[in-house]
C-alpha cells in the first residue's frame, strides 16, 4: 500500500522486472504485479494519509470466518472484518497480540502469488516482535505455524517457522532487541529474491530508495533490508 501507484510501478518494475495490470476501480485501484507472466505481488493506492506505506502479508485460509474466530480466541483483534472481493476471494486484516498487522485470504479465482523461488519472486517472511513466546503461540494456534529450533538457520532470537507436519521453513520469528527503536511496533518484513544483491541495492538507491539494514551474509544467502522511494521497507536476498 503506497501513496503514488505510478511511482510504485516504476520503482518495483525496474528493481524486480515486474509488469503490471491496470488498476481495478471496483477494488480501490488494486494492481497486480507479474514476473514473466506469473503473479508476483500487488500494489494498492493508499486511501488517506493515516494509512501506512507498507508491504502487507496475507496467509491462506480455506475458511475466512473460522480464521476470524480463531484470531479473536487467540488474543488478536480484527482491523478489517472479512469481506468478499467479487470472485477473487475474501480477505480480512488483523492485529496479533504483540501489535503486528497481517491479513488472511480465502482464495476464489485469485490463488495468490504464482512465482517460485526465482528472482523477482516472493521468498520469505519474518515477524519482528518483542514478545516471542506469545507470538509463537498465537500463530501456532491460528495458522499451525511451529518453530524449528534444530534448523541450521536457528540462533538465539531467530526461530524459523514451518507449517505443522510439513517439511521446509516458510519464515521466521525474530526477537526485537535494543537495536530496534522503542517506537517501532511489531511487524512483518516481506522479502524477495534477487539475482545479485549488490546490483539490487544499486538499482534501489538509484531509484530514490535507501538501505535500512546493510548487506550481510546469512545461512540462506546475502541479505539486506531496503526502503522504497515512498517509505515501504522490504527484504532482498540473493542465492548462496
Amino acid at each position: 500500500m503506497l501513496p503514488d501507484l505510478g511511482k510504485g510501478k516504476r520503482f518495483y518494475g525496474e528493481l524486480f522486472g515486474w509488469t503490471f495490470s491496470e488498476g481495478a476501480p471496483e477494488f480501490g485501484g488494486y494492481t497486480q504485479a507479474f514476473r514473466n507472466g506469473k503473479r508476483a505481488a500487488g500494489l494498492m493506492p493508499r486511501e488517506n494519509a493515516s494509512m501506512p506505506t507498507a508491504w502487507g502479508l496475507y496467509f491462506a485460509t480455506d475458511d475466512i470466518r473460522r480464521t476470524d474466530a480463531a484470531i479473536c480466541e487467540a488474543g488478536g483483534r480484527i482491523f478489517a472484518e472479512p469481506m468478499r472481493l467479487g470472485d477473487l476471494g475474501s480477505m480480512l486484516i488483523a492485529v496479533d497480540p504483540a501489535g503486528a498487522v497481517f491479513g488472511a485470504w480465502q482464495a476464489g479465482t485469485h490463488q495468490g502469488f504464482e512465482t517460485a523461488q526465482e528472482p523477482g519472486g516472493y521468498l520469505w517472511m519474518a515477524l519482528h516482535t518483542r514478545h516471542p513466546d506469545a507470538s509463537d503461540a498465537f500463530y501456532g494456534k491460528v495458522f499451525g505455524f511451529e518453530g524449528v529450533p534444530d534448523s541450521p538457520m536457528a540462533r538465539p532470537g531467530f526461530l524459523p517457522w514451518r507449517l505443522a507436519g510439513r517439511p521446509g521453513e516458510i519464515g521466521c520469528r525474530i526477537t526485537m532487541g535494543e537495536g530496534f527503536p522503542a517506537h517501532v511496533p511489531a511487524h512483518f518484513t516481506v522479502s524477495f529474491l534477487v539475482a545479485e544483491l549488490a546490483a539490487a541495492v544499486r538499482t534501489a538507491t538509484g531509484l530514490g530508495g535507501s538501505v535500512v539494514v546493510e548487506p550481510t551474509e546469512t545461512p540462506g544467502g546475502p541479505y539486506a533490508v531496503l526502503r522504497d522511494d515512498q517509505g515501504a521497507t522490504f527484504g532482498v536476498m540473493a542465492p548462496k
